[in-house]
């Protein structure tokens, strides 16, 4: 089994300084996006009732604790930094690994963090009422100076990404709680509400394929694991958390299990105070959420739900920069990547080159303003590589069946096959309903093929 070390200088390692709470508020504040406060409207439009949105945001959350059930046995078995990264290399070989580093670098890391960016501007635009819609390009502007500051951050020691990472989490369970409990406290609401439809709802934007039926419910559930997302990302910072057996299994599934309880809370509050019509007609510049708010807050509490989701996009952008860098940083180790990229720095030991090529290439991303287009393509590939590190648990019960494992997959091999077996319909449902993106996500992760061939000769030479 491969171990990552950085050839920089033979005294420098990674340091073991995440503890259980701040690995779960990795999870927690890495997962908490804008998800819960978007994507109400269109799911209710994708599958029409209160009961299946619902539905499908449990079946999200036990699909996506199925998937965390078995990334916590592979996380305790190679707790190295760029977590998914290692599986796939140690499963598949190192150009699989490459193909995922290469995809996640360039695309879906970099690109998620440029949205963010400009998720985070957007909402600082509506708290100051629109005054930055005056010059366009303060929007990319302010953007790139929130990913030049949270890489400044987490240039510091990772235990104090970690305390960062843990005020975030506290932050974004306290707005989610927040709107769940003030709407059934505060609101007028009506729990008849429950047995309404939203067939009659204009359902701006939601094609009419995507609506009722099996490929309504397949949409609806894209976006409930889009907001599940992130759960896995925690392993990229396996290297630096304390006790790894013990604390990973924890963060990873308790983390989840928080998150999934705020989201079904904070659906059920929706529904509680709006009828399906009205949550499915909620303007496309709006949220849910701050919809709900209003009804117990008054019309002006739209501002103060606004800094509350840039706070909380500002939250994922910190978290997401912190571990995404351990990517190429572990890519640089294995020889892979551009070398300087392995280099910790002598005072905090965390990856300060890998954090900064990342920013760089994220601000290019912004101003591009090519990264939703990128980040779509590739939730294909990024699907397919989440399948195949699922995967290679039995990739790896069979060829180190004795390999001491301080945790093993809870109703394995049952568990992973559902994961897998759902993962692979989203797969073919993207496919099918959008073959062209599916296309275009294939050929960016082959467009590393050629930078593979070029860092493996040097590592031959």
């Amino acid at each position: 089994m491969t171990t990552v070390t950085s050839p920089a200088s033979s005294t420098l390692s990674l340091v073991r300084a995440l503890g259980l709470l701040a690995a779960t508020a990795i999870v927690v504040g890495d997962v908490i996006g804008t998800g819960v406060f978007l994507k109400a409207r269109v799911m209710t439009c994708n599958v029409g009732t209160p009961g299946l949105v619902i539905v499908v945001w449990v079946v999200g959350g036990l699909l996506s604790l199925a998937g965390a059930l078995t990334y916590a046995e592979l996380s305790v078995l190679m707790p190295q930094a760029g977590g998914e990264y290692v599986f796939v290399r140690e499963a598949y070989g190192r150009l699989w690994g490459f193909l995922y580093g290469w995809t996640r670098f360039f695309v879906a890391s970099t690109g998620g963090m440029a949205g963010l960016a400009a998720g985070f501007a957007i909402f600082l635009n509506v708290v100051t009422d629109g005054a930055m819609q005056a010059r366009p390009i303060l929007l990319p502007v302010v953007a790139s100076a929130a990913i030049v500051i949270v890489t400044l951050i987490n240039c510091a020691a990772v235990q104090v990404g970690g305390r960062i990472a843990s005020a975030v989490a506290a932050l974004k369970v306290g707005i989610v709680a927040g709107v769940g409990v003030g709407a059934f406290l505060l609101a007028r609401g009506d729990w008849l509400h429950f047995g309404l439809s939203a067939a009659d709802a204009a359902c701006a934007d939601v094609p009419a394929a995507a609506r009722g039926g099996i490929a309504g419910f397949g949409a609806a559930m894209m976006g409930a694991m889009w907001s599940y997302n992130g759960w896995n990302e925690v392993t990229y910072v396996a290297g630096e958390v304390k006790d790894p057996q013990r604390n990973l299994p924890r963060a990873i599934i308790g983390g989840l299990g928080i998150i999934a309880t705020l989201y079904i809370v904070a659906n059920v509050a929706y529904f509680y105070v709006l009828t399906p019509v009205a949550i499915a007609d909620v303007p496309l510049s709006s949220a849910v959420a701050t919809e709900v708010v209003m009804r117990f807050l008054g019309p002006r509490s739209a501002g103060v739900m606004a800094a509350a989701l840039a706070m909380a996009v500002f939250g994922s952008l910190q978290i997401v920069t912190l571990v995404s860098a351990r990517i190429p940083y572990a890519m640089a180790c294995d020889g892979v990547f551009f070398s300087r990229m392995a280099r910790l720095s002598p005072r905090t030991r965390v990856p300060v080159a890998a954090l900064f090529v990342q920013a760089v290439w994220a601000v290019i991303l912004v101003f591009s303003g090519s990264y939703d287009v990128l980040t779509d393509y590739a939730i294909f590939a990024v699907l397919i590589f989440v399948a195949l590190s699922t995967a290679s648990v039995f990739v790896f019960r069979r060829r180190i069946p004795d390999a001491p494992r301080a945790y093993r997959t809870v109703g394995y091999p049952v568990v992973p096959i559902v994961f897998l077996l759902v993962a692979t319909w989203l797969i073919v449902n993207t496919f099918v309903a959008t073959p062209g993106r599916a296309l275009a996500g294939v050929g960016l992760m082959l467009a590393g093929l050629p930078f593979y061939w070029y860092w493996s000769s040097r590592l031959r030479a």
